[in-house]
């Protein structure tokens, strides 16, 4: 008869203080900038221009649009083509911080409780 035996060994995950979220936190989000949240769309639509020859065959022009919120009420900026893909990046790195911000509220909330429990635990 053969018996293996494994054994494997947990290494706690170190616990971060409050501040040590905060300084990973602005790590992190120091390349995160432009930033912007909203989305961007290309829209097509006739132009204002009497007799546009473009408008008249029916063809449409086409122009970027940031769409979002500002004090809960929706918003559309024009964006000039040469400025679309800086805006999209900026909306990448908007998505990224969002995402970072999830992160950082559950890694803050666990220290803070962690903080909070050692404490309780030191005035016994």
């Amino acid at each position: 008869m053969c018996v293996i035996w494994h054994t494997y060994i947990v290494m706690p995950r170190k616990v971060e203080s409050p501040t040590d979220v905060e300084r990973w936190f602005r790590a992190q989000a120091a390349d995160l900038w432009p930033a912007a949240l909203g989305s961007l769309s290309l829209r097509r639509s006739p132009c204002v221009r009497d007799h546009c020859a473009a408008c008249a065959r029916g063809d449409q022009h086409t122009s970027y649009v940031l769409y979002g919120r500002i004090k809960g009420r929706r918003v559309a900026i024009y964006i000039p083509d040469e400025l679309e893909p800086a805006i999209r990046r900026a909306l990448e790195n908007g998505r990224a911080l969002q995402d970072l911000l999830f992160e950082a509220g559950q890694r803050y909330t666990t220290a803070v409780k962690h903080q909070r429990t050692h404490a309780h635990a030191g005035k016994k």
